[in-house]
């Protein structure tokens, strides 16, 4: 292990989060169109950053910042890593922050359309969530986790898992379309409402169930019970996060401009989903690494009671 590496992993991570909450600072200051140069911000790489340039020219200043320390953990990694499976995941990470930084000049060039703008919203969790794996396969706790004993005859925790992450992925897309969907002088659409609504309710039953199942059997196992009671503490608050942000929202179009409780309390919602993603993501690796599958249990019990016979 390298304290070093996992320390500057750490800090990318954070980076990053801080940089999902600029984000989410430019959608719901209506910000996005402040101006139609990119990379450049109206014709300067250090404009005057006042009114809405302060926060479309902050939120480019800290995606550079993150590629570049994106650049430098992948160049810390093949340094110093010798997993070859982390030094992939480690080239990604740079390939995702490159990409992500594409579509938000896509964003701004062809005048935020919905599409482009949801996709650089997912991107941004996704990237997240890698910096975050990163941050997790490079730790001390990662690396001395020793397996435990896997139940049988019941649902494997890593199907359950899967399951919650991919569940909190689709209703990521759900809310980042719904997001860019109406800027806040205009009523977000319906339909997407309800589809996220439905998403939410979703969460709840998947990545509770998912949570209260690992806390029940493995109740002793701190590896585990950590993660898992922080994702279902942030599921609690995210839910009502996303209440109070609905219902800032529903009088915004009345408003002569985006106010401060329906940006904070977006924000919020938007940071607190990326937190409950990237909880749920180091779960469930960390259930895939000391929780071997059915195939190798069957295959251990083998060994032991070939051991014992002989």
């Amino acid at each position: 292990m390298n304290k070093g590496l996992n320390r500057f992993a750490i800090l990318v991570a954070c980076a990053t989060f801080f940089l999902i909450i600029a984000g989410a600072l430019v959608t719901s200051n209506d910000a996005g169109l402040a101006t139609s140069d990119w990379p450049l911000s109206n014709g300067q790489v250090f404009p005057k950053m006042v009114g809405n340039l302060f926060w479309e020219h902050g939120h480019r200043m800290v995606a550079t910042t993150v590629g570049m320390l994106t650049i430098a953990l992948m160049i810390y990694i093949l340094a110093k890593e010798k997993r070859s499976w982390v030094k992939t995941l480690g080239v990604f990470a740079l390939l995702a922050v490159v990409a992500q930084g594409l579509l938000g000049g896509l964003t701004v060039k062809l005048m935020l359309p919905l599409v482009v703008s949801a996709a650089h919203a997912t991107l941004a969790q996704l990237f997240f969530c890698t910096t975050v794996s990163l941050a997790v396969f490079t730790s001390r706790s990662w690396i001395q986790a020793q397996p435990i004993h896997q139940e049988k005859d019941v649902l494997p925790l890593r199907y359950l898992g899967t399951v919650a992450v991919i569940t909190i992925f689709l209703q990521l897309i759900i809310g980042a379309t719904l997001r860019h969907s109406a800027t806040w002088d205009r009523p977000l659409p319906v339909e997407l409402v309800l589809a996220h609504i439905g998403g939410a309710l979703a969460v709840l039953l998947v990545l509770g169930g998912f949570t209260i199942t690992v806390l029940r059997r493995h109740r002793g196992e701190s590896f585990l019970t950590r993660p898992a009671m922080f994702a279902a503490s942030l599921l609690v608050i995210q839910l009502f996060l996303g209440l109070a942000a609905y219902l800032t929202r529903l009088s915004s179009p009345n408003d002569p401009q985006p106010l401060n409780p329906m940006i904070s309390i977006t924000v919020a919602h938007v940071a607190c989903g990326a937190l409950v993603f990237a909880t749920t993501i180091v779960l469930t690796l960390r259930i895939y690494k000391v929780l071997p599958a059915a195939e190798m249990s069957r295959h251990f019990s083998g060994e032991t009671s070939g051991a014992l016979i002989g």
